[in-house]
């Protein structure tokens, strides 16, 4: 690469030194402005290879005292419940509504491989998952919970008339790299005197099975917190993620979102 003297206005004569320029393009070729916001459209539309998106969004069932905030806390005298991360098993899916209708899986299999299969309420699946951390109605709304099962072990619930999963939970599939990037949690009511602790919980499966502390927030009942990463925090593949929280006062009902880009390792 040719250098330039801004003194001089010349180019620099004999000068052997190389440089290298790293741009961002998208699979046609077509170079991406990597500042902000924009750099991220191509990526959702899903036009910049070995770049995905994954959107967590989660909330309790109703009001929790702690525990992770997905939609099976928070299930009738249940307001404690941190994610059981059943082992894996093929997904028994059952609700007293709906006999019949269409679900659609989504998670990792046996070896953290991304996998999805449609199961008809009522029916078990054939695929083995070991994580599932989305699941929606395909074709009709449901009237009634319907609760998945891995092993007689809830793995994930669709809360009547939602049609689809709320699960602030995610694991990094195989051969992939996870850049988080922005967190947003809040409840539903205030509490007088009192704040809501969200704790950012990972665990790397390929090193051990303990969950660490990646990130702590507070709030104000009834109030949210937003947490941007500027510098993306790192998880690697097969790393579990979650969103717990701590609520006083007989608890509340709890939400959590996290935004992650995905990068194929190389």
């Amino acid at each position: 690469m040719a250098i330039w003297n801004k003194n001089d206005q010349a180019y620099l004569q004999g000068n052997k030194t190389l440089f290298e320029a790293f741009m961002l393009a998208d699979k046609d070729g077509n170079i991406i402005n990597s500042f902000g916001i924009a750099s991220n459209i191509p990526i959702s539309a899903g036009l910049v290879d070995g770049y995905g998106h994954i959107n967590k969004f989660g909330a309790s069932a109703g009001d929790i005292a702690s525990g992770t905030i997905w939609d099976g806390n928070g299930v009738g005298n249940d307001d404690d419940v941190v994610y059981p991360y059943p082992a894996n098993s093929v997904v028994a899916v059952a609700s007293t509504s709906n006999a019949g209708a269409a679900v659609l899986v989504n998670g990792l299999d046996a070896s953290y491989n991304e996998v999805s299969e449609t199961i008809n309420i009522g029916a078990t699946g054939v695929t083995v998952f070991s994580r599932i951390f989305r699941a929606r109605m395909v074709d009709t709304n449901n009237d009634a919970d319907v609760s998945l099962t891995m092993g007689g072990t809830e793995a994930a619930r669709i809360i009547a008339d939602k049609a689809q999963t709320l699960m602030a939970v995610y694991t990094v599939p195989a051969g992939k790299t996870a850049y988080l990037i922005k967190a947003q949690m809040g409840s539903d009511k205030a509490a007088t005197n009192a704040s809501l602790k969200y704790s950012l919980m990972a665990r790397d499966t390929a090193v051990g099975n303990i969950f660490q502390i990646k990130g702590i927030s507070y709030a104000a009942g009834g109030q949210n917190v937003i947490v941007e990463y500027p510098v993306p925090l790192k998880f690697t593949e097969k790393t579990d993620i979650r969103v717990d929280v701590l609520a006083p006062n007989g608890g509340q009902t709890c939400s959590a979102t996290f935004d992650l880009i995905l990068v194929d390792n190389e």
